[in-house]
């Protein structure tokens, strides 16, 4: 075999090459080792916390007027923070649970920096949570959370137990004295909102014995099937007199049925949401009371909390968003209108 030689200034130029990859090595290595926090930032590009943030935000279902509160919300904070992205998104209907687990899979495999959603069944999405946070994305969970809910994922909500045991009240309140027959109208059996609810709404009754439950059906979050659960509760209990409905296409399904049925006011309808056909029930009799949550501070808060913990780690903890009970005595007042007609400029987060 020959052997080669190198000339000098090509040993020169090897040496010189050689030092500029050796001290390329050494800065990268002082790079992650000085405190400065590298992430991959869901694109293939890296970045540190206090660049652009892309946030996925998932409601229940698109299209109602709640989510679409949720997503104003979320919108506002994205819109404050500075250089944050929500990438809206979710299925089409809340019985499509299956659909809601590919989409957070599917932003888990685009490594988004944080999702924040509300689940469609606690049990079903409790492991794409897991998921989420094995691919170390943090998770915040609005409106519903899951079964188990693990110790770091937030929830953002109302107390929907305490707030359906006051539903009850306020149905025996409207009833008055007597015995009273009434229905619950629930929506999303599965769903840990639709179980609080509901486990509320009877702990309630039981402080009325006057008040009996001869009816129970699940709208499934869909207006015509709330319309037609309703019709038959009415069909089969001639002398119902009054009906809790669960969320807002339960209230306005029931509504519906209970007016062409030709009992508008003389069946007590206690609610829950604010949609506008809601609170125009509301005004004019239809619907006795309103249970409303604050939509708007749900998605304020899932996207708010989650970019502070992304950029300064601030820990993710659970809060409690409120209700507030609209009747036509107080639906005018400045403190409904502020829960009702949310905005950015002044927004109802406090």
């Amino acid at each position: 075999m020959a052997h080669t030689t190198t000339s000098r200034p090509a040993r020169t130029r090897l040496l010189r090459a050689q030092a500029i990859l050796a001290a390329v090595a050494a800065t990268a290595l002082l790079s992650a080792c000085g405190g400065v926090e590298v992430r991959d930032g869901g694109d293939g590009a890296t970045k540190d916390a206090s660049g652009p943030l892309k946030l996925a935000v998932v409601p229940k279902a698109v299209g109602a007027d709640y989510w679409n509160t949720v997503k104003a919300g979320a919108e506002c904070a994205a819109q404050r923070a500075g250089d944050v992205t929500v990438q809206w998104d979710g299925v089409t209907t809340e019985t499509d649970v299956e659909g809601q687990v590919n989409l957070i899979q599917n932003f888990v495999t685009k490594k988004v920096d944080g999702i924040v959603y509300a689940a469609t069944d606690s049990s079903a999405l409790a492991p794409a949570t897991d998921q989420a946070l094995a691919a170390k994305i943090p998770v915040a969970m609005i409106d519903s959370g899951t079964s188990p809910q693990p110790s770091g994922v937030p929830l953002f909500a109302t107390d929907n137990r305490a707030s359906a045991t006051e539903a009850a009240k306020l149905l025996a309140k409207e009833l008055g004295p007597g015995n009273h027959d009434v229905a619950l109208v629930e929506f999303q059996p599965g769903s840990q909102t639709n179980t609080e609810r509901v486990d509320g709404f009877k702990a309630g009754l039981a402080q009325f014995p006057n008040l009996k439950l001869v009816g129970q059906q699940p709208s499934k979050s869909d207006v015509n099937e709330a319309r037609r659960v309703t019709e038959n509760i009415l069909t089969a209990n001639p002398n119902l007199k009054g009906i809790f409905a669960a969320n807002e296409p339960s209230v306005l399904g029931a509504a519906q049925a209970i007016q062409a049925a030709g009992k508008s006011g003389k069946i007590v309808i206690i609610g829950w949401d604010a949609a506008p056909d809601e609170v125009a029930g509301l005004r004019s009799g239809q619907i006795s009371a309103l249970v409303v949550q604050n939509p708007f501070k749900m998605g304020y808060f899932g996207v708010d909390k989650m970019v502070k913990h992304l950029r300064d780690k601030a820990p993710l903890a659970s809060a409690d968003t409120g209700v507030t009970f609209v009747t036509k005595e107080n639906i005018d007042s400045a403190e409904i209108k502020a829960v009702l007609e949310p905005s950015c400029a002044n927004p109802p987060v406090q």
